[in-house]
């Protein structure tokens, strides 16, 4: 039996032709990663209508100006009500973070949403994400062998910059693929 090696801390980049309208051109980073299960965040779709402002003031959390017109993210199609503050690990609430990757942590209070707008004490990257994706056992694995995604390094300005429309191009860019040149056709040799 081969060890399962994580991917927690690494991208996932949607292939042209995934199935799933869910996911087109989506750019998925892998938060937890095990036999069992696997969890990410969706990185490149903005919440339509949905500013971090509004989050803050719909929660009664205090707020500054700099809330308003900060994107929240679809971070996937599960528990889409659920929040989580994906965020650089200089910042991390005890017993709530969960950090993965290379200085990236996870943390889903209301404590981390007042700590991401605060310059002087809280994380030097952060951004809200509504939802989740998941695989059961076994599933992510198999859509891997399936070529339904490929898998890169994440770039923390890939991670946490705005420009939205351009992630998966660069997620591709960043692993020598030019989007313009793939297929939606699969196939094995």
């Amino acid at each position: 039996m081969v060890a399962l090696q994580s991917l927690a801390g690494r991208l996932l980049v949607a292939m042209p032709g995934i199935g799933d309208p869910r996911f087109e051109h989506a750019v998925i980073l892998v938060c937890a990663h095990g036999t069992d299960h696997a969890m990410g965040l969706r990185i490149d779709r903005p919440t339509p209508g949905v500013d971090l402002g509004e989050v803050l003031s719909r929660l009664d959390l205090p707020s500054t100006g700099s809330a308003a017109g900060l994107p929240v993210l679809v971070g996937g199609p599960v528990e889409r009500e659920r929040g989580f503050v994906l965020h650089t690990d200089d910042w991390m609430a005890t017993g709530s973070s969960s950090s993965f990757g290379d200085g990236l942590a996870l943390t889903a209070t209301r404590e981390a949403l007042t700590a991401m707008i605060d310059p002087l004490s809280g994380p030097r990257r952060a951004v809200l994400l509504l939802g989740y994706a998941g695989w059961g056992e076994g599933q992510l694995e198999e859509e891997l062998a399936d070529n339904v995604w490929l898998t890169a390094e994440a770039d923390l300005d890939l991670l946490f910059d705005a420009d939205f429309d351009t992630k998966w191009t660069r997620a591709l860019a960043g692993l020598g693929v030019d989007a313009a040149r793939l297929s939606s056709q699969s196939g094995r040799a």
